[in-house]
């Protein structure tokens, strides 16, 4: 039986950090430029339909692990619940951060408060993802697992290529 090195835990949850970060961002960027005024992106010309995105994103998950009936029925509700837990836990540093990026000179406090705030929404989201992939590891075998990993990385790269093209 082989014996884990650190370093392949250490870089295991380093990717896992990266990819809880990928979807972060890609949910934040979704956020922000569902707010922007300059009317290309305001809400009242362009919607973020959640429920579209959980379709895609988990049709896309079940296609790339090749998960069973039995697999996604318990894996899928964990994924919202872990992606909508996440984007939670960020959302002040978001708004923070809108704000900080709105003034034109924002003062020293502002800014600091936006990186802390947003150091700790990391924090939380790195415990999260821990916690998560605890459950996920009691639902899917290790080896799909670690092509979930694969599989949000490469689906938040194709969303936000898609997202990023005008649509007429």
């Amino acid at each position: 039986m082989a014996v884990p090195r650190i370093t392949d835990n250490h870089t295991c949850m380093n990717k896992i950090i990266v990819i809880a970060l990928a979807a972060f961002l890609g949910l934040s960027a979704l956020d922000a430029r569902a707010q922007q005024p300059d009317g290309r992106n305001d809400k009242r010309h362009r919607h973020f339909d959640k429920e579209l995105f959980e379709t895609k994103i988990n049709a896309f998950i079940t296609a790339e692990l090749g998960l069973t009936p039995e697999e996604a029925a318990k894996f899928i509700p964990l994924c919202n619940e872990f992606r909508q837990k996440v984007f939670e836990a960020g959302r002040n540093c978001r708004r923070l951060s809108r704000e900080v990026q709105k003034k034109k000179s924002p003062a020293e406090s502002d800014c600091l408060k936006s990186i802390d705030e947003c150091l700790e929404a990391g924090i939380r989201e790195a415990e999260l993802t821990k916690e998560y992939y605890e459950q996920f590891k009691k639902v899917l075998p290790p080896e799909k697992l670690c092509k979930y990993r694969d599989a949000e990385h490469k689906f938040a790269h194709i969303f936000m290529e898609d997202t990023a093209t005008p649509r007429n």
